[in-house]
């Protein structure tokens, strides 16, 4: 299977030289997404990582699956003094869904008022 790379309408266009994802072999592996040009984009961490999860969703959706699908998150974060609430906000989300996951506290990202990114791969199956 070639790899299929996919930039989608239903998510902030791309503002850099990548693509929102690429399906390869049975998984698609969505790049890091951020509330970047959306009205979340100067909110607290867990409104943001809510609008990023719903992004996922929303590309999950138009592969023709869905969050239960998530094979491995990679969350990257601002300040992990808002662990507390992140993780409410993913055991939300997950369910009885839980993936593969990393959380990596970084010293800033691309734009200050972005406090989490999230990049997630997901079964085509």
């Amino acid at each position: 299977m070639p790899l299929q790379r996919t930039n989608y309408l239903c998510v902030p266009e791309a503002v850099g030289p990548y693509v929102h994802a690429e399906a390869h072999q049975g998984a698609l592996h969505i790049s890091g997404l951020t509330t970047f040009a959306t009205e979340a984009q100067a909110q607290v961490t867990d409104l943001q990582a809510r609008e990023i999860i719903s992004q996922i969703s929303a590309i999950a959706e138009e592969e023709g699956v869905s969050l239960t699908n998530l094979i491995k998150m990679t969350i990257f974060v601002t300040d992990l003094l808002a662990l507390g609430e992140l993780r409410s906000v993913l055991a939300d989300v997950y369910g009885d869904h839980r993936p593969a996951s990393s959380l990596v506290e970084v010293q800033k990202l691309f734009h200050p008022d972005l406090k989490i990114e999230i990049e997630a791969t997901l079964a085509l199956t």
